[in-house]
């Protein structure tokens, strides 16, 4: 294979990857869902080798799950599943600003651009507008993120956000969003950050996990009553990752 082949296979990769992750997040490819590499190749007009590399990039982000004989699904998150992604971000978050010297290290280069996805998410979760905010609030924790000296520890973050909204997106399209679900802490959070303010940050932090703990439990207490469905089929914060949020 030419190099410029490998280059272009590799792209592709990473486009049919994308767009899939789209359609997850948009609430079209609801969790249970099933598809093979054979369906998703017709739909996009391409050979099954990239579509494959796609799906089990996708499988390896825990968005999709795996199946020998029935090929992938949208991978089905619970409330419990839920709830261990918002204390996760929270304890690995909270733990970076113990002693923020050795961990983060904040660029003001890079605060401007964060604070506009901080407002825009805002401003998205106030209109109910959930596609905009989504697509804000990834943005915005992926930013801020890069701030994070661990690349392993923000990819981490990054996926936990991603998985949050995949749990959250059905949920507020069929309950709606209001501000008993939604945190709307991002600017705060990062002008905490910018000053170097630990203890507002861990403020903040406790803010997003407690309006995540409280949709939980109220998650919970419907279904034990039967009265919540779930998602078609059977998705803050954090950076990078998790409503902004709800989710």
């Amino acid at each position: 294979m030419s190099p410029s082949a490998g280059v272009t296979r590799n792209t592709l990769r990473q486009q049919i990857a994308d767009a899939l992750r789209d359609e997850v997040l948009a609430g079209r490819l609801p969790p249970g869902r099933e598809f093979t590499v054979k369906q998703i190749a017709e739909q996009y007009g391409v050979s099954a080798t990239p579509v494959r590399e796609a799906l089990f990039d996708l499988s390896a982000q825990g968005l999709l799950a795996s199946d020998q004989h029935r090929g992938f699904q949208v991978r089905e998150f619970t409330v419990a599943d839920y709830r261990a992604m918002a204390e996760a971000r929270a304890l690995v978050v909270e733990s970076l600003f113990r002693d923020p010297a050795e961990r983060v290290a904040v660029r003001p280069e890079g605060l401007a651009s964060i604070r506009r996805r901080a407002a825009e998410a805002v401003r998205a979760a106030k209109g109910g507008d959930l596609d905009v905010l989504i697509g804000y609030d990834l943005r915005f924790w992926r930013e801020l993120g890069q701030f994070v000296l661990n690349p392993y520890i923000a990819d981490f973050l990054t996926r936990l956000r991603v998985q949050a909204w995949v749990f959250a997106v059905h949920r507020l399209r069929r309950d709606g969003m209001d501000e008993k679900v939604l945190w709307f802490g991002h600017e705060e959070l990062v002008e905490a950050i910018a000053r170097g303010d630990r203890d507002q940050v861990h403020a903040e932090m406790r803010s997003y996990y407690g309006h995540a703990l409280a949709w939980a439990g109220r998650l919970e207490a419907r279904e034990a009553e039967g009265d919540a469905d779930g998602p078609p089929g059977p998705g803050a914060p954090m950076p990078p990752e998790s409503p902004g949020h709800c989710a």
